[in-house]
């Protein structure tokens, strides 16, 4: 039975950029075989108040374990065959860790999300930049969820091993709401507090919205967040509630700031709101466009004008929108499900491990 060590920044079913890309295939690959250890550089404990204000003691206290975490798992090392990365194996400073993974002799998988090493050198120290491209030359096999990344990891990865695995959405759980269209609609986003940045980029397009249409706002975070003299309401993600709470949106916004670090997103946010039948508003910008057509299964969008316009076409169109609702099922079904992305991981780990004993 070949094994594999997974480092992760958080606990397993937690953070949306773990659950929904490689975790949901856990069963799939220990069904094929493999044994996984996993391994996350933060406990819950330290989770739970990551992005809250203050506890700074607690999160220093985190860190610190999470490194000794690591240094533990160097010992598991010896057991694996292959190291899956997911996002940074260590947050902070030279990658002197990530050269240790790789003294080992063990087949190394980076899978990660956003341009990471684009980090400018006086920010890599803190934000990984220097880990993200010392992993990113070093590892047998890159995964990525955009494929604007795919040329750079090409040409710096030196075995130009990179596939691009797009992110996928078990279908029997993202069901399709089918509750009737109400007269108030409510206007959604869903994301952490290292996207929050993005909403604050369409503050702007709420209360421009709020002047000619009955609205209310559903922010669902890990965050507080106000929106002053308008009607909202803030709803902390859990699991268990995960898909009630995206039902009771009825048009899902997915903003991004035109940076190259947002070229790395996978659009998951979006695929969310396509798959349980919520039409969506995107930035006409990055991975988004490699599966909303505009005015067909969603809609792109460039200026505030458009946010407000398309929010009032989704509202006032009720042929157009049902038609986006199915084509916008449709592409989740045939190319961003569970079901249609499950053989491509299994593919790597074969390769990788041919000929391993």
């Amino acid at each position: 039975m070949k094994k594999i060590l997974i480092l992760s920044p958080y606990p397993e079913s937690v953070a949306a950029g773990q659950r929904l890309k490689y975790e949901q295939y856990f069963e799939s690959w220990e069904s094929e075989g493999y044994e996984l250890q996993k391994s996350s550089f933060f406990s819950i404990s330290t989770w739970d108040i990551l992005w809250s204000k203050g506890h700074l003691l607690r999160k220093i206290a985190g860190t610190i374990q999470g490194y000794f975490r690591r240094i533990n798992d160097l010992y598991k090392l010896q057991k694996c065959d292959v190291v899956y990365v997911f996002m940074w194996a260590t947050p902070i400073g030279l990658p002197f860790y990530e050269w240790l993974i790789l003294k080992s002799g063990k087949k190394i998988i980076y899978d990660f999300d956003d341009a990471v090493f684009s980090s400018p050198d006086y920010l890599s120290l803190i934000k990984g930049g220097y880990k993200a491209r010392f992993l990113i030359k070093n590892s047998h096999q890159i995964i990525l969820s955009s494929p604007f990344l795919l040329d750079h990891c090409m040409e710096n990865n030196k075995f130009s091993k990179v596939k691009y695995i797009p992110c996928s959405l078990d279908l029997n759980r993202f069901k399709l709401k089918t509750a009737e269209w109400p007269k108030k609609i409510a206007l959604g986003w869903t994301g952490t507090f290292s996207s929050k940045h993005y909403l604050d980029s369409i503050r702007e397009v709420f209360y421009e919205v709020d002047k000619y249409m009955d609205i209310k706002i559903i922010l669902i975070t890990n965050f507080d967040y106000s929106l002053e003299g308008l009607d909202f309401e803030v709803i902390r993600w859990e699991e268990s509630s995960e898909i009630s709470d995206l039902h009771k949106i009825d048009i899902g916004l997915y903003p991004l700031i035109q940076t190259n670090w947002a070229l790395g997103k996978g659009g998951l946010k979006a695929l969310q709101y396509m798959a349980v039948g919520i039409p969506s508003i995107a930035t006409n910008f990055g991975t988004v466009k490699d599966f909303i057509t505009h005015e067909e299964n969603g809609f792109l969008v460039d200026s505030t004008k458009q946010w407000v316009d398309a929010i009032k076409i989704v509202a006032e169109n009720t042929k157009l929108r049902n038609n986006i609702i199915m084509n916008a099922r449709n592409t989740v079904e045939t190319n961003y499900s569970v079901s249609s992305n499950e053989k491509k991981y299994l593919t790597v780990f074969e390769e990788l491990t041919k000929g391993l004993n």
